[in-house]
Parts: C-alpha cells; sequence; structure tokens
C-alpha cells in the first residue's frame, strides 16, 4: 500500500480501527471476486485499490443505528 493513499484515506476516515477495518474488509471482498469500484491499473495492489474507493467515497462505514421503539 503507498503511503500517501493511507494519508488520504485517514483524512476521509480519521478513526485508525475504523479505517483498518474498512480496508480489511474490503480487501477480502475484492479477493474474494467482487469487482473495485474504482479505475485500476495494472500495477494496483487490492490494498490501493481499496484506498482509493475509500478516498473517492465509493465505500463508507456502515454506522449502525439503534432500533427506533
Amino acid at each position: 500500500m503507498t503511503s500517501t493513499l493511507i494519508d488520504d484515506a485517514a483524512k476521509v476516515i480519521t478513526s485508525t480501527p475504523v479505517l483498518v477495518n474498512l480496508v480489511s474488509k474490503r480487501v477480502r471482498q475484492l479477493l474474494s471476486g467482487h469487482r473495485p469500484l474504482v479505475e485500476t491499473t495494472a500495477f494496483m495492489s487490492v490494498g490501493d485499490i481499496a484506498l482509493n474507493e475509500i478516498i473517492q467515497g465509493k465505500v463508507t462505514p456502515e454506522v449502525e443505528t439503534p432500533d427506533a421503539q
């Protein structure tokens, strides 16, 4: 993964644990056959693809809200 991509993604998602979990989840999805949501090149790693998706706002963390009763 490129450090500049990590820095840029950290500006979008400021919580390090959330960013790490989101990248990890997206990498697993890409490796299992999901299509990238951004344009890629032959030299991009799946980590770079996941970070680019986060930077471009294509992938966001799921926010759980309490059930309304």
